[in-house]
């Protein structure tokens, strides 16, 4: 049996009738399995480094896929996360990451059957309302953090408003769990595995949450070195992309996946009582604070959660 993080899945490795070693998964849920393969497969047509889904059993509730190897990206960084100094092949297989993700998440959208995500189409308003109740309900009643319902709220519709998907609709992908634990390493060549949550959505989500990841550990020189060439390649595939509006939306985007990182794990640590996710507060509640440090509109645009955000330095 694979370890495994935050999923309820049980991955196994085992010997096919060729004698190939395959991973098989056993799910806890049937539109979770299926929204995983229908991706899989839709991006394997494009020619996506993802992997290969061989069998589905009948009932939908498990599937073989390709077996990837062991080496995760968040391992491969090891050196540059723990010294906060990243040596020249971690800084290679990072930029590899975030170039193919914008092929993903672009290429990955073309002809796709949006009604196959699982469990929403779309990061529409609601979808944001539920990853910002995931932070009040999770979080902040977990760690018995005192707050004002109405405020809170006002900072929600105001976020919401910035990042929601509207009714014209968006044209990308959002992987929507976009880190280094969902990146394998093979052969020097990153590969995603994990996108059986993704929906239509803004591209900065999963920037944000692949370069603010609490544990990453990445210098701001660092992130600006990959963010210059995630728009690189972005706008080689996407000619329409106008970069300051793109820029200018980004920090708003931080804030949420931040604030859902810390929902997530709230619930992971103090419900499930899984230490990993415990030992990871520390570090989002740093990356929230030095956030708000950086970006005085965000401090006037969400007040009261830029409030909270310094109530939460007395948890460290």
């Amino acid at each position: 049996m694979i370890a495994k993080q935050g999923s309820n899945r049980i991955y196994t490795r085992v010997r096919d009738a060729e004698g190939r070693t395959v991973i098989h998964v056993d799910g806890t849920s049937y539109d979770e399995n299926r929204a995983f393969v229908y991706l899989s497969r839709h991006f394997r047509s494009k020619g996506l480094p993802v992997p290969e889904v061989l069998w589905v059993s009948e009932d939908g509730m498990s599937y073989t896929q390709e077996d990837l190897g062991d080496t995760i990206l968040f391992d491969a960084i090891r050196h540059g996360r723990e010294t906060g100094v990243f040596q020249p092949e971690e800084k290679k297989l990072l930029e590899k990451t975030i170039r193919a993700l914008a092929h993903i998440q672009t290429e990955g959208a073309q002809g796709l059957d949006w009604k196959e995500c699982f469990p929403v189409e779309s990061m529409d308003a609601r979808a944001v309302r539920w990853d910002l109740n995931y932070f009040k309900y999770c979080f902040l009643k977990g760690t018995k953090t005192e707050f004002g319902e109405p405020e809170l709220e006002d900072d929600f519709d105001a976020l919401a408003g910035v990042t929601a998907v509207g009714q014209e609709g968006c044209g990308s992908f959002l992987y929507r769990d976009m880190q280094s634990r969902n990146v394998m390493i093979r052969d020097g060549e990153p590969y995603f595995i994990d996108f059986q949550g993704g929906r239509r959505g803004p591209t900065q989500y999963d920037v944000a949450s692949f370069l603010w990841q609490a544990k990453a550990n990445f210098p701001e020189e660092l992130r600006e070195e990959l963010i210059g060439a995630y728009l690189e390649e972005l706008k080689a595939v996407d000619g329409e992309l106008e970069e300051a509006a793109w820029r200018e939306k980004l920090p708003h985007f931080v804030l949420l996946r931040t604030l859902q990182v810390l929902g997530a794990y709230g619930y992971r640590g103090y419900f499930e009582r899984k230490p990993h996710f415990i030992e990871s507060i520390p570090n989002a509640i740093r990356n929230l604070n030095q956030l708000f440090a950086a970006h005085g509109d965000l401090q006037k645009k969400y007040p009261y959660i830029y409030a909270i955000s310094n109530n939460l330095l007395l948890l460290l």
